[in-house]
Protein backbone atom coordinates (compact mmCIF):
# COMPACT_ATOMS: atom_id res chain seq x y z
CA UNK A 1 0.00 0.00 0.00
CA UNK A 2 1.63 3.49 -0.92
CA UNK A 3 1.26 5.79 2.16
CA UNK A 4 1.11 9.57 1.48
CA UNK A 5 1.91 11.82 4.28
CA UNK A 6 0.12 14.83 5.47
CA UNK A 7 3.22 17.34 7.37
CA UNK A 8 1.20 19.00 9.90
CA UNK A 9 4.08 20.42 11.80
CA UNK A 10 2.43 22.84 13.91
CA UNK A 11 0.46 20.22 15.91
CA UNK A 12 3.58 19.11 17.81
CA UNK A 13 3.51 21.70 20.27
CA UNK A 14 -0.04 20.33 20.65
CA UNK A 15 0.48 16.78 20.56
CA UNK A 16 3.85 17.68 23.45
CA UNK A 17 0.98 19.11 25.40
CA UNK A 18 4.06 22.55 25.76
CA UNK A 19 1.59 25.60 27.08
CA UNK A 20 4.78 27.64 26.90
CA UNK A 21 3.75 30.63 25.14
CA UNK A 22 5.63 31.58 21.88
CA UNK A 23 8.37 34.13 22.14
CA UNK A 24 7.38 37.12 20.01
CA UNK A 25 5.92 40.72 20.64
CA UNK A 26 5.31 41.31 24.49
CA UNK A 27 2.34 43.69 25.55
CA UNK A 28 2.27 46.99 26.51
CA UNK A 29 -0.32 46.12 29.20
CA UNK A 30 -2.54 43.60 30.07
CA UNK A 31 -6.28 43.64 30.80
CA UNK A 32 -7.20 43.38 34.72
CA UNK A 33 -7.04 40.02 35.87
CA UNK A 34 -5.27 38.96 33.41
CA UNK A 35 -3.38 35.28 33.38
CA UNK A 36 -0.09 36.26 31.32
CA UNK A 37 0.16 32.44 30.73
CA UNK A 38 -2.88 32.18 29.01
CA UNK A 39 -2.94 33.04 25.25
CA UNK A 40 -6.22 34.24 25.26
CA UNK A 41 -5.31 37.07 27.97
CA UNK A 42 -2.36 37.63 25.63
CA UNK A 43 -4.71 38.03 22.48
CA UNK A 44 -6.88 40.74 24.56
CA UNK A 45 -3.89 42.60 25.66
CA UNK A 46 -2.64 45.55 23.86
CA UNK A 47 0.50 46.09 22.34
CA UNK A 48 2.90 48.96 20.46
CA UNK A 49 2.80 47.65 17.23
CA UNK A 50 -1.38 46.47 17.35
CA UNK A 51 -0.88 44.84 13.28
CA UNK A 52 2.33 42.58 14.07
CA UNK A 53 0.61 41.21 17.45
CA UNK A 54 -2.51 40.60 16.40
CA UNK A 55 -0.67 38.57 13.37
CA UNK A 56 1.09 37.02 15.87
CA UNK A 57 -1.66 36.21 17.78
CA UNK A 58 -4.06 35.17 14.98
CA UNK A 59 -6.85 37.86 16.56
CA UNK A 60 -9.28 38.69 13.92
CA UNK A 61 -11.36 41.19 15.88
CA UNK A 62 -11.29 43.22 19.04
CA UNK A 63 -14.58 44.23 20.27
CA UNK A 64 -15.41 46.22 23.50
CA UNK A 65 -15.46 43.34 25.42
CA UNK A 66 -14.53 40.04 23.43
CA UNK A 67 -11.85 38.99 21.45
CA UNK A 68 -12.07 36.80 18.02
CA UNK A 69 -8.76 34.81 17.22
CA UNK A 70 -8.48 31.42 14.74
CA UNK A 71 -7.40 28.21 16.41
CA UNK A 72 -3.78 27.12 16.41
CA UNK A 73 -5.01 24.04 16.18
CA UNK A 74 -8.22 24.06 14.23
CA UNK A 75 -10.66 21.28 14.15
CA UNK A 76 -11.88 22.18 10.49
CA UNK A 77 -10.58 25.44 8.31
CA UNK A 78 -11.63 28.32 9.77
CA UNK A 79 -11.91 26.82 13.41
CA UNK A 80 -12.59 30.30 15.86
CA UNK A 81 -12.37 30.90 19.12
CA UNK A 82 -14.44 34.13 20.22
CA UNK A 83 -13.98 35.01 24.32
CA UNK A 84 -14.43 37.65 26.77
CA UNK A 85 -10.95 40.13 27.54
CA UNK A 86 -11.66 39.01 30.76
CA UNK A 87 -10.05 35.85 32.28
CA UNK A 88 -13.46 34.26 33.43
CA UNK A 89 -13.93 30.43 33.56
CA UNK A 90 -18.07 30.61 34.25
CA UNK A 91 -21.08 31.66 32.20
CA UNK A 92 -22.43 33.55 35.36
CA UNK A 93 -19.05 35.76 35.64
CA UNK A 94 -19.88 36.78 32.34
CA UNK A 95 -21.33 40.70 32.17
CA UNK A 96 -24.53 40.73 29.97
CA UNK A 97 -22.34 42.85 27.91
CA UNK A 98 -19.72 40.58 26.87
CA UNK A 99 -22.25 37.96 26.66
CA UNK A 100 -24.14 39.68 24.12
CA UNK A 101 -20.93 40.98 22.12
CA UNK A 102 -19.96 37.73 22.36
CA UNK A 103 -23.34 36.04 20.76
CA UNK A 104 -23.13 38.79 17.84
CA UNK A 105 -19.77 38.54 17.37
CA UNK A 106 -20.32 34.34 16.32
CA UNK A 107 -23.27 36.16 14.59
CA UNK A 108 -21.45 38.02 12.28
CA UNK A 109 -18.36 35.57 11.73
CA UNK A 110 -21.09 33.25 10.13
CA UNK A 111 -21.79 35.73 7.94
CA UNK A 112 -18.43 36.54 7.18
CA UNK A 113 -17.64 33.13 6.32
CA UNK A 114 -20.78 32.21 4.51
CA UNK A 115 -19.54 35.17 2.01
CA UNK A 116 -15.71 34.36 2.48
CA UNK A 117 -15.42 30.50 2.50
CA UNK A 118 -18.66 29.62 1.34
CA UNK A 119 -19.12 27.73 4.56
CA UNK A 120 -22.26 25.94 4.48
CA UNK A 121 -22.88 25.36 8.22
CA UNK A 122 -21.82 25.83 11.71
CA UNK A 123 -20.60 24.18 14.81
CA UNK A 124 -20.69 26.21 17.67
CA UNK A 125 -19.77 25.41 20.88
CA UNK A 126 -18.65 25.71 24.76
CA UNK A 127 -16.66 23.57 26.93
CA UNK A 128 -16.98 24.70 30.51
CA UNK A 129 -14.60 23.08 33.15
CA UNK A 130 -11.84 20.10 32.17
CA UNK A 131 -13.83 17.07 32.35
CA UNK A 132 -15.80 18.87 29.77
CA UNK A 133 -13.12 19.17 27.34
CA UNK A 134 -11.67 22.77 27.93
CA UNK A 135 -8.64 23.46 26.74
CA UNK A 136 -8.02 26.90 28.87
CA UNK A 137 -10.98 26.02 31.60
CA UNK A 138 -10.10 29.42 33.05
CA UNK A 139 -11.00 31.62 29.99
CA UNK A 140 -14.11 30.23 28.81
CA UNK A 141 -14.36 30.70 24.54
CA UNK A 142 -16.85 29.48 22.16
CA UNK A 143 -15.63 27.23 19.27
CA UNK A 144 -17.28 28.58 16.06
CA UNK A 145 -16.21 25.43 13.12
CA UNK A 146 -17.30 26.46 9.54
CA UNK A 147 -18.06 23.21 7.71
CA UNK A 148 -18.83 22.12 4.33
CA UNK A 149 -21.01 18.84 3.03
CA UNK A 150 -18.42 16.22 2.41
CA UNK A 151 -16.35 17.98 4.66
CA UNK A 152 -15.83 14.79 7.01
CA UNK A 153 -14.34 13.07 4.57
CA UNK A 154 -13.09 9.49 4.53
CA UNK A 155 -9.90 11.18 6.40
CA UNK A 156 -10.94 10.74 9.73
CA UNK A 157 -11.80 7.18 9.75
CA UNK A 158 -8.94 5.91 7.67
CA UNK A 159 -6.12 7.82 8.69
CA UNK A 160 -7.63 9.22 12.09
CA UNK A 161 -6.14 12.53 10.72
CA UNK A 162 -8.48 16.01 9.29
CA UNK A 163 -7.24 17.75 6.70
CA UNK A 164 -7.05 21.52 6.92
CA UNK A 165 -6.80 23.43 3.32
CA UNK A 166 -5.65 26.50 4.15
CA UNK A 167 -2.96 27.79 6.09
CA UNK A 168 -3.58 29.74 9.19
CA UNK A 169 -1.60 33.05 7.59
CA UNK A 170 -3.67 32.86 4.44
CA UNK A 171 -6.86 32.62 6.08
CA UNK A 172 -5.72 35.61 9.26
CA UNK A 173 -4.84 37.26 5.98
CA UNK A 174 -8.53 36.98 4.04
CA UNK A 175 -10.50 37.58 7.09
CA UNK A 176 -8.41 40.73 8.29
CA UNK A 177 -9.21 41.84 4.32
CA UNK A 178 -12.80 41.40 4.75
CA UNK A 179 -14.63 43.72 6.37
CA UNK A 180 -15.97 42.23 9.90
Amino acid sequence: MDHERLWAPWRISYIAGDKTPAPGIEPTSWQEGADRDCFLCRAAASYADETAARQQNLVVHTGARVVAVLNKYPYNNGHLLVAPWRHVGQLAELTDEEHLEAMHTLARFTDVYAKLMKAEAFNIGLNLGKPAGAGVPGHLHWHLVPRWTGDSNFMPVVADARVISQSLEELWQALNQATI
